[in-house]
């Protein structure tokens, strides 16, 4: 298919810091499986926390204005009077099926059946998408911006005519599929890519933002980027939201032109990745130092985490923890190398590396 050959193009010749942000991003993929050994209570306090940071992140793009306080209440069957019941029905939606995706992506088959299922749990409880859901569009639609007040602030981009969404996405899930079985592409080029056309195509009436963000967990969680429910992709998305409409633009203003490229979409995708991947391993540390020390050693890193340098004597008296246990504290996080020694003698103080 012609279309197919485009969508191949766009990856071919990438610049060196595309590549080193992926080899990056592996290096660290390598270290959360060889790292990852957190109890199942922590994790899924870590998960249950990324389900209520992404639900609200995601819909905030969308125009949605809860806070993540807001969420977790909702979740927790607390009305809020304040909003509107769309915002709280879009939140419900996507909330259950990000936890589902969550708990079985194992089984869950990427397919043109699956991504209309999803379309419909997303929103199922949305009364004003009742005629549409899980269906492909039937009239024209356009990506708008939206502000911090949900309301449009201007057409970013048209998209596929509702005609022809069908045909190409159709086109869009075979090649992706193919792709990531042949293994013909680094699995991120071409997760990147399907997301950008998806988005270009904006194949149903609504919803198609926040479905690109679900599919996007979806998909990395089956390329073995298993950190995907402990660190929130849509909150990465939310802090660069001018940067993600304008790299959206230019790229998707390229295509089915003679020079399609997908560079600036793919470098902003892979740097928000590669943050979410750091961050990954900063909490794996983190955590698994919460498991290393007792309560009171425990306070002792807190404290040191929150100012410059301290003296034992100082970390003590503002810690109230005795100072005996603050000296075995310090010898413990030397031995972790998360602090290091600053002098000598009685003026000896310590801070975090």
């Amino acid at each position: 298919m012609a279309n197919n050959i485009k969508l191949d193009q766009r990856i071919e010749h990438l610049p060196a810091e595309i590549w080193s942000k992926i080899a990056r991003i592996d290096e660290l993929k390598g270290q959360w499986i060889a790292g990852a050994q957190l109890s199942s209570q922590v994790l899924g306090r870590l998960k249950r926390s990324v389900l209520i940071t992404s639900t609200g992140a995601s819909t905030r793009i969308e125009g949605a204005r809860l806070s993540d306080e807001d969420v977790e209440k909702l979740m927790r069957g607390i009305d809020i009077q304040k909003f509107t019941d769309r915002d709280k029905q879009e939140v419900k939606g996507y909330y259950e099926l990000l936890e589902n995706i969550f708990n079985s992506w194992k089984s869950l088959k990427f397919n043109e059946s699956t991504i209309k299922h999803f379309h419909k749990e997303l929103l199922k409880y949305v009364k004003k998408d009742e005629g549409h859901r899980g269906d492909y569009k039937k009239r024209e639609n356009q990506v708008q911006m939206i502000n911090a007040a949900g309301e449009s602030i201007g057409v970013l981009f048209d998209t596929t005519p509702a005609y022809l969404a069908p045909k190409e996405m159709l086109e869009l899930v075979e090649w992706t599929q193919k792709a990531l079985e042949e293994k013909s592409y680094h699995p991120l080029l071409i997760v990147g890519n399907f997301l950008v056309e998806f988005l270009q195509i904006h194949p149903f009436q609504d919803g198609n933002g926040r479905l690109s963000r679900v599919l996007t967990n979806l998909l990395l969680l089956k390329e073995g980027y298993l950190y995907m429910p402990y660190v929130s992709h849509e909150k990465f998305v939310e802090d660069n939201k001018p940067d993600y409409y304008l790299v959206l633009r230019q790229s998707q203003k390229t295509f089915k032109t003679d020079h399609e490229t997908i560079i600036p979409w793919l470098d902003f995708f892979l740097t928000i990745f590669l943050k979410q991947s750091e961050m990954a391993i900063d909490l794996l540390s983190k955590e698994n130092i919460e498991r290393l020390l007792t309560q009171k050693q425990l306070a002792v890193w807190n404290y040191l985490q929150k100012v410059e340098s301290a003296t034992p004597r100082e970390i003590s008296e503002q810690t109230k923890v005795a100072y005996p246990t603050v000296r075995q504290a310090i010898d413990k996080l030397m031995r972790l190398k998360k602090i290091e020694r600053i002098g000598q003698g009685r003026s000896t103080s310590y801070r975090k590396l």
